[in-house]
């Protein structure tokens, strides 16, 4: 690999864990100000109610995830997101996200429960009333890989 792409790499990685640090705070202030609907079923209900509201979809899907009822849900989640301007962003990390999720609501069994049973691959992001420095950063990073092409951009969460 020349200097050249080694710095880009570099740059890339910097610039994906930034993000993804972003991210996990915006999802934890969500949840801690309950604009954040966690799991599948939750979120295509709140996507056929008030669609307005929703500010960023994220799919949560980890490589070794194969399931193909999961990968339809996703395809029908992103299509209507995409028709209706929902910025949508693809991630892997599930463990990490669960542990960062079910540490902002420890009192909360049952929702505890469901994340460990797995239903955490869908996240909706709700309130566009809350002007969040993270969500800029996020929706930033989603506009600039959509310029390359990616029809979903998608972000790797560093396990900690």
């Amino acid at each position: 690999m020349s200097p050249e792409g080694s710095l880009t790499s570099s740059v890339t990685e910097n610039r994906m864990q930034s993000v993804g640090v972003a991210l996990e705070e915006l999802l934890v202030t969500a949840q801690k100000q309950e604009c954040l609907t966690v799991g599948i079923y939750e979120s295509a209900q709140f996507l056929n109610t008030d669609p307005d509201s929703v500010v960023l979809c994220v799919l949560a899907a980890d490589g070794d995830e194969a399931d193909v009822a999961l990968q339809i849900h996703f395809t029908l989640l992103q299509s209507f997101c995409c028709d209706s301007g929902i910025t949508i962003l693809r991630v892997s990390g599930v463990p990490r996200l669960r542990r960062l999720l079910a540490s902002v609501d420890d009192n909360d069994d049952d929702e505890d429960n469901r994340r460990q049973d797995g239903d955490i691959h869908c996240m909706l992001v709700t309130n566009p009333q809350a002007d969040h420095c993270r969500l800029r950063e996020v929706g930033i990073y989603c506009q600039e890989s959509l310029r390359v092409d990616q029809w979903v951009p998608e972000l790797v969460l560093q396990d900690r």
